[in-house]
């Protein structure tokens, strides 16, 4: 296994805690992997009536500023950029929608709702 079977690995591990985590905490998971030109939502989810994409972050140590800091300002245009296109290609336009992050530093989950807004 090269290391970006082990990176993929270990990604889809953190998208499947997440997804387990949320559903607990009372959210359905609708998608995984929403890509399009530009953009990636790890998972989109149901709060209510209140649609929720959601950036997974695995960080390992924190040399670089843990998981939170890897959610730059280009990473957040990206996911707001596929979250337009999920909700143009769906027709969700009338539902509220929130970004939110879950964080995992080892064996640490943080959740962090309304993370950031579309800008």
């Amino acid at each position: 296994m090269n290391d970006n079977d082990t990176t993929a690995h270990a990604g889809q591990l953190a998208e499947d805690l997440a997804a387990s985590f949320l559903e607990r905490n009372g959210l359905t998971v609708i998608a995984r992997n929403h890509r399009c030109a530009g953009g990636e939502i790890d998972l989109i989810c149901r709060d209510g009536r209140t649609l929720v994409f959601v950036e997974v972050r695995l960080r390992r140590n924190s040399d670089f500023g843990g998981a939170a800091a890897s959610i730059t300002p280009a990473k957040q245009r990206r996911i707001a950029l596929a979250a337009r296109h999920y909700l143009s290609s769906t027709g969700k336009h009338h539902l509220d929608c929130r970004f939110d992050c879950v964080l995992l530093d080892g064996k640490h989950v943080e959740w962090i709702k309304d993370a950031f807004s579309e800008r």
